[in-house]
């Protein structure tokens, strides 16, 4: 966006400096040669003034001598015709009558008239100036004076001139890049700082803010607007994780003290009917506490400062499955791990691991069905660490999937099995302040591939 509005600016002064250079470049052509006009005019009329008695008398001696000198002072060629344009005397020999350009200018200081060529010494001009003047007195004209300029001189000094008015146009176009620059710089300042806190407050963030010191009025008035919008959302936000973190905590209480008393009832229970309507209701005083420990967990999660650690994901991935191996049997899961060839340095937030492999494998064992393979691989991968849980289990449609991290989200058909819905997400608020990624991909032929990766731990 700098550039473009950088870009804008330099338009704008280029447009200026044409619209002033070019115009200002025309004059100075325009005022050399009229200069040389004039310069020549007076030449010949004084040529003129001589030449009258000269012709007259028919004694071009001393004509001819004046215009030998003038030509060899100033390289200027001069001519002094008849009235039937035939040369009479000239500074130089040469047959310069021949030359159309000449011959037109003698012909109208013939009539009675000065003649001059109409074109204007432009830099790359070279071809002579030619200026005639009539020769005589009372309206009779006997004769013409013509001299021949050359040009080069002259279109030289009109280059000159022009590249000193280029050269300063330069270095006001690079001033104004450079003023475009500061200026789109101190213009921009506010956007980049904005967009950069708003991408901060989109990753979570919510201590982001925009200091609003700086820049334009608009865009300071947008900055303050946004930094009170971010204030308000942060404030929210800790609110609602304040309310679910001190109503999880106090309705454990009570609901501990519930799940004794409904214990209690039970030995007093005879009936089939009552003994199996107690047991459920004991199962789901159950689920509504794991529902609770797992409101606490996320709380906390989203609540956290998170320290970083390094560790070997070797090792505890190797200690994940030691630890659900019983239950992984129980289930007739079997639980493979594929040890790395090296150790494997990755930096999360503590134990970020450890609840993620929890998760994964917990899923996997619950919902891929007795027979299937559960296979746990770390590798090294993308500059990090990376471990795979896969699955031979029937696995999630590509929907499923997309929803598996969101809160409280189960599939349609494990709504019977054991859970609160709120493992992955969860292991998703770790992974990302670990500045790691989880990944859910179909595996083939059947089943569903985890992929969790985090940043491998500096050397």
């Amino acid at each position: 966006m700098r550039v473009r509005l950088v870009g804008t600016y330099l338009v704008l002064l280029l447009l200026v400096l044409a619209a002033l250079e070019v115009p200002f470049a025309t004059i100075i052509a325009g005022r050399d040669t009229q200069r040389l006009v004039a310069d020549r005019l007076a030449d010949a009329t004084r040529f003129a003034t001589l030449a009258e008695p000269a012709l007259r008398a028919s004694e071009t001696a001393e004509m001819s001598a004046e215009l030998v000198r003038y030509d060899e002072l100033y390289g200027i060629t001069a001519i002094v015709v008849d009235q039937d344009a035939h040369r009479v005397v000239s500074s130089r020999p040469g047959a310069f009558l021949d030359d159309a350009d000449v011959l037109r200018q003698a012909r109208r200081a013939l009539e009675g008239r000065e003649a001059s060529d109409d074109g204007t010494v432009w830099p790359w001009r070279t071809d002579p100036y030619v200026v005639a003047v009539p020769v005589g007195r009372g309206g009779e004209v006997i004769g013409a004076v013509i001299t021949i300029s050359p040009t080069r001189e002259r279109a030289n000094a009109v280059g000159t001139a022009w590249s000193i008015l280029a050269g300063g146009g330069l270095v006001v176009l690079f001033a104004g890049i450079v003023a475009a620059w500061l200026l789109a710089r101190w213009t921009l300042r506010p956007v980049a700082e904005l967009d950069a806190a708003a991408h901060e407050l989109g990753a979570g963030d919510y201590a982001a803010r925009v200091p609003a010191a700086d820049g334009p009025p608009e865009l300071r008035r947008l900055g303050t607007a946004f930094n009170e919008m971010a204030a308000t959302v942060a404030d929210s936000l800790e609110r609602q994780r304040a309310f679910v973190s001190n109503a999880s905590h106090q309705l454990r209480n009570p609901l501990t003290a519930l799940r004794l008393r409904v214990e209690d009832l039970g030995a007093d229970l005879t009936d089939p009917d009552a003994v199996e309507g107690h047991k459920l209701a004991l199962e789901e005083a159950e689920r509504l506490g794991e529902v609770l420990d797992s409101l606490l967990a996320l709380a906390r999660a989203e609540r956290g400062r998170f320290e970083l650690a390094d560790f070997d994901a070797g090792e505890v991935a190797w200690a994940r499955i030691v630890a659900w191996q019983p239950v992984a049997t129980k289930k007739q899961i079997t639980l493979r791990y594929v040890r790395p060839p090296h150790p494997l340095r990755a930096r999360a937030v503590t134990t970020a691991l450890d609840q993620t492999l929890d998760a994964l494998i917990d899923n996997a064992v619950k919902f891929s069905g007795p027979g299937a393979t559960v296979t746990v691989r770390p590798t090294a991968d993308e500059g990090g660490v990376a471990v795979h849980v896969v699955d031979t289990g029937p696995g999630l449609s590509e929907q499923q999937r997309e929803l598996a991290t969101v809160r409280f989200w189960r599939a349609p058909d494990a709504q019977n099995v054991d859970g609160s819905g709120l493992g992955l997400p969860i292991v998703a608020v770790l992974v990302e302040a670990s500045g790691g990624r989880l990944d859910l991909q179909p595996n083939t032929p059947t089943g569903l591939q985890a992929r969790v990766w985090f940043p491998a731990a500096p050397a």
